[in-house]
């Protein structure tokens, strides 16, 4: 059954200029961190990160457990922190953090995932932000559904108000949202564990993401790793692909456009592009935003967007043919089935058997080789 998308009508604004600049790197392991430096020296990252503000780095951990191109890859943390470090950011006021789901664990995904010995080389601490005190923020731009999903407020990390914001996505398809990078990272930061609310509204939640990110941080840049691109059911169930680039901005619709576009999308087509920029909260038309670095004007993934079953059996519980079902399932003592269902599905039935084959698959990658030494 098709899902359909319910777009209010779009306010125009003329906050962002109507360009935009995205950096993309081609890469190999052997050269991954230099590399990391050179995409974000042709973004000019300095010029939105300031050196003398605190910064989030904003990590991103789809699942508790490592499968390549689900989570931020630890050369892509150590290559982001090396850089700030060495042009002179002051390591006490670089704060690593993630956030959980009912199905993650932040602290167990910093382990597996391998960036707890990174952020240990570099001095750094990591903060799961189920560890950080939440409050009400009383959001002044026009959001499209988060003032409705959450009628007594939205509840945002304390430490965010004020801190700018470094996002380290992936590059990968989502059964969701179509692709996930920039703004898809964000939800994983601004809203707590219930945001599986959002999923119904997913694409007029990640414009109200965009809004409330534009109030809250006087700083936001995006460094994307696409060594590995995950192709199919996202943003776990995937198919990894070796793709060698590296991308970075400071608009996170048209890095996310870029990345889109990479994969085969018509970025335009995909919902949360178009509406935000049609709001004038970045731009989302590749033909308004300028390429620099390496040449990837032929590249073409060739992905295709796939929904696994647990995206897919909550799709028809919010939209399909289960509505009906939806308090009783998703909004009552009796949801606690859902996150068992998932945990079930994916860390019981799918990762030892599918996905560990794909992992065999990349581990005999470069890449691969490349993780086991971290």
């Amino acid at each position: 059954m098709p899902i359909t998308i319910e777009e209010p009508a779009a306010t125009p604004s003329t906050a962002t200029p109507r360009t935009a600049r995205v950096a993309v790197v081609r890469t190999r392991p052997e050269t991954v961190l230099e590399d990391y430096a050179r995409v974000m020296e042709l973004a000019r990252y300095r010029d939105t990160i300031s050196r003398d503000r605190d910064t989030l780095l904003k990590l991103n951990l789809s699942w508790t457990k490592y499968f390549p191109s689900c989570s931020s890859q630890p050369w892509q943390v150590d290559g982001v922190i090396g850089k700030m470090l060495a042009d002179g950011y002051d390591r006490r006021r670089l704060i690593p953090i993630e956030n959980k789901t009912v199905v993650t664990s932040p602290r167990e995904g910093c382990r597996n995932n391998r960036w707890e010995r990174v952020l240990e080389r570099h001095g750094l601490t990591f903060t799961p932000l189920p560890d950080v005190e939440w409050q009400v923020y009383r959001f002044t731009s026009p959001l499209l559904k988060l003032n409705d999903i959450f009628p007594e407020g939205i509840q945002i990390p304390a430490i965010y108000p004020g801190r700018q914001i470094v996002h380290l996505p992936t590059v990968k398809t989502h059964g969701h949202a179509v692709m996930t990078g920039s703004v898809k990272n964000s939800f994983g930061g601004l809203l707590r564990e219930v945001r599986h609310y959002a999923h119904k509204y997913m694409h007029e939640v990640l414009v109200d993401l965009m809004y409330m990110q534009r109030e809250l941080h006087p700083g936001v840049f995006t460094v994307m790793d696409g060594t590995i691109a995950g192709d199919g059911a996202g943003p776990r169930t995937m198919i990894p692909r070796v793709k060698n680039l590296l991308l970075a901005a400071s608009d996170s619709v048209a890095i996310d456009a870029i990345a889109a576009k990479l994969m085969g999308f018509d970025p335009m087509s995909i919902p949360f592009i178009r509406m935000a920029h049609e709001r004038g909260l970045g731009i989302g038309d590749p033909r308004q935003i300028e390429i620099v670095g390496d040449d990837v004007a032929n590249e073409n993934f060739g992905f295709q967007t796939r929904r696994s079953l647990v995206i897919w059996g909550d799709q028809m519980i919010r939209r399909g043919f289960l509505r009906p079902l939806e308090r009783l399932l998703l909004h009552s003592p009796l949801m606690v089935w859902a996150p068992v269902a998932s945990n079930v599905y994916h860390d019981m039935i799918w990762y030892p058997t599918v996905g560990r084959a794909r992992i065999g698959d990349f581990m005999r990658t470069e890449w691969g080789t490349l993780f086991k030494k971290y």
